[in-house]
């Protein structure tokens, strides 16, 4: 019976070094040294659900939650271990071609599903879905009481298939049914066109900053042929971000060569992204609002730093560090929290943002205009065309 323990207690800090390993292959001598009686209550944990626990579990499933337990640990919300599936979809919204419905859900509450916008020509949109619709249920789930990554993953899927949402509409007090069969999205981050009512200016929307965000834009402006137009308003509102070098070389239309971001590491090791020789050297204003994130911050305060273009709208949202996306095993990753950026002016945003040179806010239940089809601006776009029309005229 002793030695049968014995042998059981091995096997349990076999499966404990395997947990360890996943995130910290370099350190682990040193990290199990260091926390020997940490180790030895996780070991004491792991032999109780074994031996004890009504259900039976795997060492696989005990592996899965002690990383993601780790991570969790952390308290950031953007640090997350994902499994397969989870790093698959990430992969997908990075390259911006997934299977889905195609709704992007708002930031601004993180308690809620909010329709920010359906995508032009998906399933979302052809349905009737509208800005501020709250998802309350995707199919039997309750939308309410699991976070918003959760909520997205459960909406996307093989294109073909069948998903029903309940939303609740405000604005007619109405709760719906609509169902939806996912289509192959893919997620165009630029849109480009003459701004209705003012033929001489340009207005570029950039919805999210996805690996080929930098060629889409350049494919934009070559299709406008920019070199027409006086003035360019580059829209950035409800911009979440996305991919580091896409928002560096989307700046480098709106900065002239030299900094555009700093990147500082754990140890102050700082690796300066500088832009290209792309500057377009057209005067131009640029939309922001509280749900301008991450990526489309860093394009927001080169700009602002640099001196070469105009902030208009309110405040951004303020994240202001960087994640890496490391690749484990079986398809599964660890997205990492590693390093804060400054702008050029070695300026931290994070939980501050940045504010506009020329502070708009909208009216209250007025909405923004994204990609106008006529000349009913909302406040923020009317102030930068009027800004724009000074610099040009």
């Amino acid at each position: 019976m002793q030695e049968r323990n014995w042998k059981d207690f091995f096997k349990q800090v076999g499966l404990i070094v395997g947990i360890v390993s996943i995130v910290f292959t370099v350190t682990v001598a040193g990290f199990v040294v260091a926390n020997l009686q940490d180790m030895g209550r996780l070991v004491r944990v792991v032999q109780l659900v074994k031996s004890d626990y009504l259900e039976k579990s795997s060492g696989n499933q005990l592996i899965e939650g002690a990383t993601r337990g780790i991570v969790d640990s952390l308290g950031d919300p953007y640090s997350v271990y994902m499994d397969a599936e989870e790093n698959a979809q990430l992969m997908e919204q990075i390259e911006g071609k997934f299977g889905g419905v195609g709704i992007i859900i708002s930031l601004k509450d993180p308690d809620k599903l909010v329709v920010l916008r359906p995508i032009k020509n998906t399933p979302a949109a052809k349905a009737g879905l509208e800005p501020g619709d709250v998802i309350t249920k995707i199919d039997d789930q309750d939308a309410t009481t699991i976070p918003q990554d959760k909520a997205v993953a459960l909406m996307r899927g093989d294109p073909g298939t069948k998903v029903n949402l309940t939303i609740y509409r405000d604005s007619t007090k109405q709760t719906l049914s609509v169902p939806l069969t996912r289509e192959a999205i893919a997620v165009p981050t630029v849109d480009g066109e003459a701004l209705p009512g003012n033929s001489d200016i340009a207005y570029i929307d950039i919805s999210q900053f996805s690996t080929n965000t930098a060629n889409e834009l350049a494919s934009v402006l070559k299709t406008m042929d920019i070199s027409k137009y006086k003035g360019i308003v580059l829209d950035l509102r409800y911009n979440h971000g996305g991919e580091l070098d896409a928002a560096v070389g989307v700046a480098s239309r709106f900065v002239q060569s030299g900094p555009v971001v700093y990147i500082v590491d754990n140890e102050g090791r700082t690796l300066t992204k500088s832009a290209e020789d792309n500057f377009l050297g057209k005067p131009f204003v640029v939309l922001v609002n509280e749900e301008s994130a991450s990526a489309s911050e860093i394009v927001a305060g080169a700009i602002k730093d640099r001196g070469t273009g105009t902030l208009v709208g309110v405040k951004t949202f303020g994240k202001g560090i960087v994640q890496t996306i490391f690749p484990l095993d079986t398809g599964t990753s660890l997205k990492l929290t590693t390093a804060k950026y400054l702008t050029p002016n070695k300026i931290d945003i994070h939980k501050k943002g940045i504010e506009p040179d020329v502070k708009v806010e909208l009216k209250k239940g007025e909405e923004a205009t994204i990609a106008p089809t006529d000349r009913k601006y909302d406040s923020q776009l009317t102030q930068a065309v009027q800004i724009l029309r000074e610099k040009i005229k």
